[in-house]
């Protein structure tokens, strides 16, 4: 048996008229892939093409009509065979059917793993690659990270080329610009950088290009791969790139002349840059009206910062600070205390990380009893820590509400940032008091400011102050005021989010 070996690099890559040689080069790259298919289209004993494709990612049925009757039937009109001269064959095929010429082993391997399907020909030194891709894919369903009450119910999938004709159907102009590039030396993954040109800032552009150039991976599995590689600040643990699953929010993003990161096989789309307040604001704070959109977004706010802060003032006050809170407060603290062996902020430490295991094992468990495990065990827990005079009920009715605000986060990431820095601030709190609390938080709001995501400060508009830009931070402005692109982005107001509003005039 004769031994084969794989070729070498010195071996040229590009292909060869002799069919059998170009098959036998297939073979040798495919060696024990099981899931590549050859098939031979043979006219009087003699083989005179020969398709390659991945079996599961291309349309048999398509590759039947449009690729191998047609070749049959070209190849059986014809007299004679003539391996010296090179015959065009793609006006054989459908006018339909795309096609595009391959020249070098490199890209007719990229083509087939892609799920396009190969069409070698006795004396051509090229190939045909038809895109006949059909790979199973679920259907567009509702965002499952960003429940709205009014808006889309369309999200993001797997899929590339849905995702950005999600976005295409919205942006129906030709100044909407999605750049291909791959990623993964392995993985060979599409990613699509999308901007509205004239809109976006054309040095955050070419910065984001070049981060994206210079990432050398294995592999790109999704998006959050990618995401580390980019961003400026990798210790830090704000998010300074947003991540978001529905269309509405990435075209909101471009049309506020930000930048999107599109990675196949992924469902959650990358906006750069992010700021502090882009991570506080949620789709329905513009489909509500104006008045109830401001009053909610209060509500999101306090509940937010008070996430991070409720545990740690609570060990301050009991520990350091007793004469700030009200007598009668002051003796129901005691007395619900009475017997309790542990410091308040060994207590807030122990119930604080029972309750984020709790949350954790209510994700990985199945979803059919994950929530019912978490609820009964916080609920059992807690009243078996309150009965064996372990934990004082202040304390669990403080770690729940800071639970409960800790879901009002419209991004996973910011809220996850927020859940982190609550030990640490509670450790302080509880070895300095207030002293602590305000120098923590202090160090924290210089480290906000001195973030700058792609050049973009992270606390703007407050951070440099833009009086011109405060009607979209702490108030939702009525949408006619909210005409102004986000000059901290660098771009110049060209394109209006909303219209100017139109006010009949009553004739006489």
């Amino acid at each position: 048996m004769e031994k084969v070996t794989a070729y070498t690099q010195e071996e040229p890559e590009m292909l060869f008229p002799d069919l059998a040689d170009n098959i036998e080069r297939m073979k040798l790259e495919f060696l024990n892939c099981s899931d590549i298919m050859y098939r031979n289209c043979s006219i009087n004993g003699l083989n005179r093409a020969t398709l390659i494709y991945v079996d599961g990612m291309c349309d048999i049925q398509a590759v039947d009509a449009f690729v191998l009757e047609p070749l049959i039937a070209h190849f059986r009109s014809s007299t004679q065979v003539d391996k010296e001269k090179d015959v065009e064959l793609k006006g054989i095929f459908l006018p339909t059917l795309k096609l595009h010429i391959a020249y070098e082993t490199k890209e007719v391997i990229r083509g087939v793993l892609r799920g396009e399907t190969a069409i070698f020909t006795e004396g051509n030194a090229y190939v045909m690659l038809a895109d006949l891709i059909k790979m199973e894919q679920r259907a567009i369903e509702e965002a499952t990270s960003e429940k709205v009450v009014r808006g889309p119910r369309d999200a993001f999938m797997e899929s590339l080329r849905t995702n950005t004709s999600l976005i295409r159907r919205r942006i129906r102009s030709s100044r909407l610009k999605l750049e291909s590039m791959r990623l993964g030396d392995l993985t060979d993954t599409e990613i699509v950088m999308g901007y509205i040109e004239g809109v976006v800032k054309e040095s955050l552009v070419q910065e984001v290009r070049s981060r994206l150039q210079k990432i050398k991976l294995d592999g790109v599995i999704h998006s959050s791969n990618i995401e580390e590689f980019i961003e400026d600040n990798a210790y830090s643990p704000f998010p300074q790139i947003q991540n978001t699953e529905r269309p509405d929010v990435a075209v909101s993003s471009l049309l506020e002349g930000k930048v999107v990161i599109i990675v196949d096989n992924t469902p959650f789309v990358l906006i750069v840059p992010m700021t502090y307040w882009s991570g506080l604001q949620a789709v329905d704070d513009y489909t509500d009206r104006y008045l109830y959109a401001t009053f909610v977004r209060w509500i999101r706010y306090t509940f937010v910062h008070t996430s991070l802060l409720l545990p740690s003032l609570y060990v301050a006050l009991t520990t350091f600070h007793l004469q700030v809170i009200p007598t009668p407060l002051v003796v129901s603290f005691a007395s619900a205390r009475e017997g309790v062996p542990l410091p308040a902020v060994i207590e807030a430490l122990i119930m604080e990380f029972i309750f984020e295991g709790l949350r954790e094992a209510g994700i990985r468990l199945p979803q059919q009893v994950g929530p019912a495990v978490s609820i009964a065990g916080a609920l059992v827990i807690g009243q078996a820590v309150v009965a064996a005079g372990i934990i004082s009920t202040p304390m669990v009715i403080i770690v729940s509400l800071t639970g409960i605000a800790s879901f009002a986060f419209p991004i996973y990431n910011l809220g996850a940032a927020y859940r982190m820095l609550r030990f640490p601030l509670l450790v302080v709190a509880g070895v300095l008091g207030f002293y602590g609390i305000v120098l923590f938080l202090i160090a924290l709001t210089v480290h906000m400011v001195t973030l700058k995501p792609f050049g973009v400060p992270y606390m703007a508009p407050y951070a440099p102050m833009s009086i011109g830009n405060l009607n979209d931070v702490l108030i939702r402005a009525p949408k006619p005021m909210m005409r102004k692109l986000l000059p901290w982005l660098g771009n110049k107001g060209k394109l209006e989010r909303f219209p100017k509003r139109v006010k009949s005039k009553q004739t006489k």
